[in-house]
């Protein structure tokens, strides 16, 4: 498992925000090249939000759904990436002080390649997430 931190200069309702708009998904998510279409209940739970993923040349049109939402606490997600597997992702939002969040992003595999490749492939997520978190700050402190 993949577990990433990160404080942004926002409050917590600010940031959920961010997670709960599908067109912002593409700015965030390192890796994500476009959000093709979304559910109108996107954030709830069951709803998918459909995307193209990949580096260079290489794409994957796979989607994303909602296991769990409790705003602006917390989300959890089902992220598919085709043939690579799928990915849980869980973010928890935690108010620290006056308008500040620290979000913490874990990544599990759930099956496909992802899973056996064992503790290479935390290690690329941590990686990925860390990005991935900056640019959510980024987003949220704007």
């Amino acid at each position: 498992m993949a577990e990433n931190q990160i404080v942004v200069d926002a409050p917590r309702g600010r940031v959920f925000a961010v997670l709960a708009d599908p067109g912002s998904y593409a700015e965030w998510v390192l890796g994500a090249k476009a959000v093709r279409e979304a559910d109108s209940t996107w954030p709830a739970p069951g709803s998918l939000l459909h995307h193209s993923s990949g580096a260079g040349p290489v794409t994957i049109d796979d989607s994303t759904e909602v296991l769990e939402c409790d705003p602006p606490r917390r989300i959890v997600l089902l992220a598919r990436l085709g043939p690579v597997g799928a990915f849980r992702v869980e973010l928890v939002l935690d108010a620290v002080g006056e308008g500040r969040t620290t979000v913490t992003m874990r990544e599990e595999p759930e099956e496909g390649i992802v899973r056996a490749i064992g503790p290479v492939g935390d290690a690329v997520g941590a990686l990925r997430n860390k990005l991935s978190l900056r640019s959510l700050k980024r987003l949220a402190e704007g």
